[in-house]
């Protein structure tokens, strides 16, 4: 059988702390994608869901342990991975147009090809017509579909999101995620999926992976068979997606009380 496209066996990532002592911010992680497989991560704040996603990418080594992406171990940024960030990773100095092009440009494409396929995606995302527009101009949903444009312009194999849309209010936040569904469909890219809001993870995701109180480790992993394609606001309506919630948010909501309780601890 041929290697899961992510793979983390036992990864473990410490970090110094200021008082001189180590912190242990996610341990003994095990956890798989497949190519065209929607993961998505949640558990308690502040317990290591975006230290996981900085394994995977490469951007944090594993202090022990394995991550390997494409079977290879991650000693660097792997090949054909793509990263949103909560806050929009976008430069303010130039258009809609040339900040989705920056990414084929940094990979050694033509300026004209690179601002081609940039066109092309602008266009996907909805934002045809603001090619020439800078950030300022543009509402905070329209900025998210830059960041999307950026993301995907350059066909991921691998996508890390990080809690991508939660800055956004809840109208533009459903049409995100119906738009993320839409364009990842059929693309075959894994996508790792952080974040605080149990129902987008399941409106989203073909699983959800629950993770501990800090430090993370995997708890429980939750299979979502609910079919595609998925409109998000009509499927939070149904029985089998109220079911699944609860069952998720059972898993959940004890790691939730028990980091709750630690920093009411920590705080006295």
């Amino acid at each position: 059988m041929s290697s899961p496209l992510i793979e983390l066996i036992g990864a473990t990532k410490r970090f110094p702390s200021g008082s001189g002592s180590v912190h242990t911010a996610v341990r003994d992680l095990n956890l798989t994608v497949e190519p065209g497989e929607f993961a998505a991560v949640v558990g308690p704040t502040g317990c290591g869901k975006s230290t996981t996603l900085s394994l995977v990418s490469g951007l944090q080594p594993a202090s022990a342990g394995q991550v390997r992406v494409n079977g290879e171990p991650v000693t660097s940024i792997p090949d054909g991975v793509g990263y949103m960030f909560q806050n929009d990773a976008v430069m303010p100095w130039r258009s809609v147009l040339d900040n989705v092009a920056s990414g084929p440009r940094f990979r050694g494409m033509s300026k004209s090809e690179a601002r081609r396929q940039a066109a092309d995606w602008v266009g996907r995302v909805g934002l045809a017509g603001f090619e020439k527009y800078y950030l300022h101009q543009l509402s905070g949903g329209m900025r998210k579909r830059v960041a999307l444009a950026q993301t995907l312009v350059t066909e991921p194999r691998i996508m890390l999101m990080d809690e991508p849309f939660s800055a956004l209010d809840v109208q533009t936040r459903a049409l995100m995620q119906d738009e993320l569904l839409r364009l990842w469909s059929g693309s075959d890219a894994a996508v790792v999926f952080v974040t605080h809001d149990l129902e987008e993870a399941i409106a989203l995701a073909d699983k959800v992976v629950v993770l501990t109180s800090s430090p993370a480790t995997v708890k429980d992993v939750f299979t979502i068979g609910l079919p595609r394609p998925r409109q998000v606001e009509e499927l939070r309506l149904t029985e089998d997606f109220l079911r699944i919630y609860r069952e998720v948010w059972e898993s959940l909501r004890g790691e939730v009380e028990k980091a709750r309780t630690k920093g009411t601890t920590d705080v006295a």
